[in-house]
C-alpha cells in the first residue's frame, strides 16, 4: 500500500540516444535513437557509431522504412556502441582540466600541478619549467600551508605567468609548453623504433585531432597527435612503432599487426588502453 506523503517511484524512462543533426529517429529496443540519415551514391546501407551517436548513410532508392529496419537487425550493436561512447564522454567530462593555479593535469601517465611563478622570470607569452621535485599541495596566493601538510610526490610545471592570469593564458602556456615538449619526446621514440623496423622517417608534424592519434605516408612523413603526451611512454610507443609500421605496411592486414609486434609484443593491450582511457579534455 503506497503511504501518504511518500512519492511513488517513478517508471523508468526509455533511454534516449539523439545526434546533434538527428533528422530520423528510431525505436531500438527501450532505446530511442534520433540519427543523422543523408542520401550516397552507395549500393548499401552504411551507419556509424561516434561521440555524436549514430549516422547512416543510404543509397536514395532505399525506403525509410528499410533504413529503419535495416537498424533494428543490428540493434543489440548499435546500442552497445551508443552506450560505449556516452560512457566515454562523460569519463572525458569528468576529467575536464579546470585552467588555474594548482590544476593537474596527466603527464606522461603521472600527475603534472600547474604552478603560477612569475618569479622564475620567464619572458615572452609565458615559458614553462617541469620541476622533477616533489610539489606541495597547491594553495591559494598568500594562503599559509596546512599544518602537518606533507609534500606530495607529484611533478609540476612551472609557468611564468602571474596569479591574475586568466584561464585561456594558463591553457595557453601549458599547451605550448606541452607541444614543444611533445615533438622533443616523439622524434626521440622515432629515432628509436625506425632502424628497428628497419624504416626511415621524413618529417614530424604534430596534430590536434580529437579521434586520431596518428597517421603515416608512403613518402615517410609522420603525423602524431601531441595529446599522447597524457599518456604512459609504453602507450606512446606503441602508437609511434604503429606509424612507423605502416612505412612498411599500407594497411592493417595480419602482415602489418605482425610487424608491430616485432617492436611492440603487448601492443594489444596497449590498443585497447589508449581507446578506453580517453585524454582529459581541454
Amino acid at each position: 500500500m503506497h503511504t501518504p506523503g511518500v512519492p511513488l517511484p517513478s517508471l523508468l524512462s526509455p533511454a534516449e540516444f539523439r545526434h546533434p543533426q538527428a533528422n530520423r529517429e528510431v525505436l531500438l529496443g527501450d532505446a530511442v535513437v534520433g540519427y543523422a540519415l543523408t542520401r550516397a551514391r552507395r549500393r548499401t546501407i552504411g551507419f556509424t557509431v561516434g561521440a555524436d551517436g549514430l549516422a547512416v548513410r543510404a543509397p536514395s532508392w532505399v525506403t525509410l522504412s528499410a533504413v529503419d529496419a535495416a537498424l533494428r537487425e543490428k540493434a543489440d550493436w548499435i546500442l552497445r556502441k551508443l552506450s560505449e561512447a556516452r560512457e566515454r564522454q562523460q569519463r572525458m567530462e569528468g576529467g575536464r582540466i579546470v585552467w588555474a593555479h594548482g590544476a593537474v593535469l596527466p603527464y606522461l601517465g603521472e600527475p603534472l600541478t600547474v604552478v603560477l611563478d612569475p618569479s622564475h622570470g620567464f619572458t615572452g607569452k609565458g615559458g614553462a619549467l617541469v620541476s622533477a621535485a616533489p610539489a606541495s599541495p597547491p594553495q591559494e596566493p598568500g594562503a599559509a600551508a596546512p599544518e602537518g601538510a606533507a609534500p606530495t610526490e607529484a611533478r609540476s610545471l612551472h609557468i611564468g605567468l602571474p596569479h591574475s592570469a586568466s584561464p585561456a593564458q594558463i591553457r595557453d602556456a601549458v599547451q605550448a609548453w606541452l607541444m614543444r615538449d611533445a615533438r622533443r619526446h616523439f622524434t626521440a621514440r622515432l629515432d628509436h623504433f625506425a632502424p628497428l623496423l628497419g624504416v626511415r622517417w621524413a618529417s614530424l608534424r604534430l596534430s590536434s585531432a580529437q579521434t586520431r592519434w596518428g597517421s603515416a605516408k608512403a613518402d615517410g612523413s609522420i603525423r602524431l597527435n601531441w595529446r599522447l603526451l597524457h599518456y604512459r611512454p609504453a602507450i606512446i610507443d606503441y602508437v609511434v612503432a604503429h606509424e612507423l609500421a605502416h612505412l612498411r605496411v599500407m594497411d592493417h592486414s595480419p602482415r602489418f599487426w605482425d610487424t608491430v609486434a616485432t617492436v611492440v609484443p603487448d601492443y594489444a593491450q596497449l590498443r585497447s588502453h589508449l581507446r578506453e582511457e580517453p585524454a582529459p579534455l581541454w
